[in-house]
C-alpha cells in the first residue's frame, strides 16, 4: 500500500487553529508518527481529506506538506502501515466495547421491564450514534481489517437485539387492550 505522510507546520498558529487542525486530523483518522508528522494510506478518500487539513492549516497560517510513500519499497513503509494499523484496531475495539455496553442496557432494560416510548427512544438514539460512528470507522478502513468485519457482526447484533426490545415495547403498549397480543396470540 502506498502512503501519505504530512508534516504540519504550525508555528506561531493561534491555539484554537492548531486544536482545529489536531480534531480534523483525528476525524479523518490520520495516524501521528510523532510531534506534526502524521500518516494515511494513499487513497482518494484520505487525499481529499488532508485537502481539508491543509485549508484549516493555511486559515491559521500554518502548511501541510505531504510526501508520497510508496508501498514496500519505501524504507519504513512497514513503521506507517502499523501506526494506522494499531489506530483501526485500537478504534474497533473500543467501537465493540460501545457495542457490548448497548447491547447491555437493553439487557437491563428488559430485566427491569422498561419498555416505554422514552425508553425506546433513548435506545434508539444510542444505536443511532453507533451507527453513525460505524460508518466513520469504515471510511477509514483502508486496510479492511478481520476486526473492522467482527465490528460489522457486533453492530449487527445490536441491531437486531434493539428490534426484539422495540417489539416488547410496542407489545407492552396494547397490552391489556382487550385485544390479544402478538406473543399471547402465538400461545407464548
Amino acid at each position: 500500500m502506498d502512503w501519505l505522510v504530512m508534516i504540519v507546520r504550525l508555528a506561531g498558529v493561534a491555539s484554537r487553529d492548531r486544536v482545529a487542525v489536531w480534531r480534523q486530523l483525528r476525524k479523518i483518522g490520520a495516524a501521528p508518527l510523532s510531534q506534526g508528522v502524521w500518516t494515511v494510506p494513499d487513497t482518494p478518500y484520505f487525499v481529499d481529506a488532508i485537502q481539508r487539513v491543509d485549508d484549516l492549516a493555511r486559515r491559521g497560517a500554518g502548511d501541510v506538506l505531504v510526501v508520497s510513500a510508496n508501498g514496500a519499497t519505501s524504507p519504513g513503509s512497514e513503521t506507517l502501515d502499523e501506526a494506522f494499523r494499531s489506530l483501526r484496531i485500537d478504534e474497533w475495539a473500543e467501537f465493540e466495547r460501545d457495542c457490548s455496553k448497548f447491547e447491555a442496557g437493553l439487557d437491563k432494560g428488559t430485566r427491569n421491564g422498561k419498555f416505554t416510548l422514552a425508553e425506546l427512544e433513548e435506545k434508539e438514539q444510542s444505536l443511532d450514534r453507533l451507527r453513525r460512528w460505524y460508518h466513520d470507522l469504515k471510511k477509514r478502513d483502508a486496510l479492511e481489517l478481520p476486526e473492522a468485519a467482527d465490528a460489522e457482526i457486533h453492530f449487527h447484533r445490536c441491531g437486531r437485539h434493539f428490534d426484539d426490545y422495540a417489539d416488547s415495547v410496542y407489545a407492552g403498549l396494547h397490552a391489556g387492550s382487550g385485544r390479544p397480543s402478538a406473543a399471547r396470540a402465538a400461545g407464548d
